[in-house]
């Protein structure tokens, strides 16, 4: 297996890096076209067909696009997969091998955002198919993102990057930090929230209230963690990817939260979706229209169940609604009181988000009003832990990485830091880091990341 969580996948990578800097540049493209399938092959060898046939006919369509009829065609063909390996199973209620294939809410709407800029004169239409599949098909981004633009990605694997040292450490650095969150901080939050949420009654309303804060916790530490560990393999290529978080937990508004988390999603969805809707250029209702109807596509982009596109709505209404409050004041006490509200809310969404029915998240918040006890510190067997001990990790877990994140929110680089400590200090803290990490870890929990199934 080479699924990111496994030995397999830093096997893989260490493999792949060692033939890239042995290859020449301009056979680079075809060496990672190489990977990529063999990468989505092994994942999902169902799926695999689909990859290669739809990247076809948007390559074929991109060389026409001044045809309307054609551009449209290329569309939907660039769509066509998403909406009948996901959407019409889930309409008919079935779940057949191919509906949860991984990587089709990612490859077709690269594929989408290539074609509309083919068809606006941002970029020329590519010559080669097997180029646009290598781009389709980036093993990096193809299951969980961050979303990568042809004009962006392309031309650097056209560039003649040299090995450095330093630039490959640091990438090692990130993809480290990326497993500490996803096992010792993610999975160990998974335990509580797979039990809070499977039954919201057996718990008191300390507890529900945990779990619900707690799901926030172990979407952000698995999906950042998955991001930081391919933009460090990217970064051991000299490939420079998208950013897809940037301390979302100390956004200030809801407007705000978008530009910190899933930045790359939020982008294509203001360049495809909201700007051509008429974007903010129109009268105040219709640009709160267009906002909600921008959120509700990205709800149904996650699933076609009722919960996403409450969960998308919500986030379209309140964005819509904070273009009409009254200028911000300034001063450090209203700006934590904003951020702990954003809090507030972008958690109590994702509650939404997590339930399995409009029902589950319904019991779950009635249980936080109504439920007596206060259990929440006492109890940890109730919650899935094996131990006090389990408990006192899943705090520090999460202290670690909201510390790393305030650190980062101040504008300290911890990297940039570390690495001009003394020789022997800087072991010291590596060796420190490498000892937290063991001893933290969930390494046998098998858990695969939140973000594959979308």
């Amino acid at each position: 297996m080479i699924a990111v969580t496994s030995p397999g996948f830093v096997l893989f990578a260490a493999l792949l890096a060692g033939l890239w800097y042995a290859c020449p540049p301009p056979r680079r493209w075809q060496l990672l076209l190489g990977a990529n399938l063999l990468f989505y092959a092994v994942l999902c060898p169902a799926a695999l067909p689909v990859l290669p046939g739809s990247s076809f006919l948007v390559w074929w369509c991109g060389r026409r696009t001044a045809k309307k009829p054609v551009f449209l065609a290329g569309l939907a063909a660039a769509l066509l997969p998403l909406a009948l390996l996901k959407y019409l199973p889930a309409a008919l209620g079935w779940q057949g091998t191919l509906a949860n294939a991984l990587g089709i809410g990612y490859f077709t709407l690269q594929l989408v955002s290539y074609l509309c800029d083919v068809r606006r004169g941002r970029i020329l239409p590519e010559e080669k198919y097997a180029r646009l599949l290598c781009y389709a098909s980036f093993f990096l981004s193809i299951t969980q993102g961050p979303f990568n633009r042809y004009d962006a990605l392309m031309p650097q694997l056209d560039r003649p990057t040299v090995w450095d040292t330093d630039r490959v450490w640091r990438g090692v650095q990130r993809s480290a930090w990326g497993y500490f969150k996803k096992l010792a901080v993610a999975d160990r939050v998974a335990v509580v929230v797979d039990a809070v949420f499977a039954n919201p009654a057996a718990f008191d309303r300390t507890q529900l209230l945990l779990g619900g804060v707690l799901f926030t916790v172990q979407l952000y530490a698995d999906f950042s963690g998955y991001t930081d560990i391919v933009l460090g393999v990217g970064e051991v290529l000299g490939l420079h990817l998208p950013e897809n978080f940037r301390q979302p937990f100390f956004a200030d508004s809801v407007k705000d939260i978008w530009a910190r988390w899933h930045i790359s999603l939020s982008q294509w969805l203001r360049d495809y979706i909201y700007i051509p809707l008429g974007g903010s250029r129109c009268s105040k209702a219709r640009k709160d229209g267009n906002l909600i109807i921008t959120f509700l596509v990205s709800g149904l982009w996650h699933g076609a169940g009722l919960t996403y596109l409450v969960w998308g709505g919500l986030h379209g209404l309140c964005q819509a609604a904070e273009n009409h409050l009254p200028p911000r004041r300034p001063g450090k006490l209203r700006h934590a009181l904003r951020v702990a509200g954003t809090f507030c809310i972008l958690a109590g969404a994702f509650v939404i988000f997590r339930a399995s029915s409009l029902a589950n998240a319904a019991e779950l918040f009635k249980g936080i009003l109504c439920n007596g006890g206060h259990a929440v510190f006492s109890n940890y067997w109730e919650l899935g832990l094996t131990s006090l001990q389990e408990e006192i990790l899943l705090y520090a877990g999460i202290a670690i990485l909201l510390a790393v994140d305030a650190a980062h929110e101040r504008g300290v680089s911890l990297r940039t830091k570390i690495a001009a400590l003394p020789t022997p200090a800087r072991w010291a803290v590596y060796e420190v880091c490498i000892f937290v990490f063991l001893f933290m870890g969930r390494f046998l929990g098998g858990g695969s990341f939140l973000y594959a199934r979308y």
